[in-house]
């Protein structure tokens, strides 16, 4: 498949232009001409890469890419590592961040939404007036048993702060860094928020505000949308794509 009309797919499909992402969305290194083999991940790294290359991939496919507006690395270390690799093999590099958090079809949240069957599913949480999570109901679950559905489905290691109702109605989802917008989550009066990671005051807002908290992991809430993606792709256009799952604990 030619590269660009892949890319310029991709783009149009998670409506890229529609997002101030905190990088570019998109190709980020541009490598062959032809692609007939995607590899798939959620965080560009060395061993994505090689991994990559071991199954002779053309194009790598990420959530989290290697160009970061809050950051301008030298190319040097880990980060020289990356881009040499790349290079050198003629290797495609694509990221999609805050795109495939809020699409309405494989993005993170609303993957994860259906994981846990919810209903009248609708847009929730804002970020820089741009909507990327989705809040919706459950039918009425004690909380313990809401608490191991998301242990099974999503990170045994999930880490909960248990101060809401003992009956869940209502739940809110925005995958990855996304601890502060628990606000927004007591604003609209849910019973839980669920995201990848917590910070230190999370606890005492919580437990204060009477609302569930949720940490499922930043990697494990990520990989349902690039999942999606892969599989959507593959469907779409009849090539081989293969999800590299490189486990991380945060």
């Amino acid at each position: 498949m030619d590269r660009d009309k892949l890319v310029s797919y991709i783009n149009r499909f998670l409506k890229i232009d529609e997002f101030d992402d905190l990088g570019p969305n998109g190709l980020q290194v541009e490598g062959k001409a032809e692609i007939k083999k995607i590899v798939t991940g959620v965080t560009a790294c060395v061993e994505l890469f090689e991994k990559a290359l071991a199954q002779n991939a053309d194009a790598i496919i990420v959530h989290h890419g290697i160009i970061w507006n809050f950051e301008r690395p030298i190319y040097r270390g880990s980060y020289k590592k990356r881009v040499k690799l790349l290079l050198e093999n003629d290797l495609n590099l694509l990221a999609y961040h805050l795109p495939l958090d809020a699409h309405e079809i494989v993005g993170n949240n609303i993957q994860i939404a259906k994981q846990l069957e919810m209903l009248d599913i609708e847009p929730f949480g804002d970020y820089k007036g741009m909507t990327i999570g989705f809040s919706g109901d459950v039918e009425p679950v004690s909380s313990k048993k809401f608490f191991n559905r998301i242990r099974t489905l999503i990170n045994e290691n999930a880490l909960i702060f248990p101060f809401g109702p003992e009956k869940i109605k209502s739940v809110g989802i925005i995958s990855g860094a996304g601890q502060k917008e628990i606000q927004q989550a007591v604003l609209k009066g849910l019973d839980v928020f669920i995201t990848g990671e917590v910070s230190e005051h999370i606890m005492h807002y919580a437990r204060e505000e009477g609302i569930h908290f949720v940490a499922a992991g930043h990697y494990a809430t990520e990989r349902y949308g690039i999942i999606a993606l892969s599989r959507h792709l593959k469907s779409k256009f009849n090539i081989d794509v293969e999800f590299i799952d490189i486990p991380n604990p945060v």
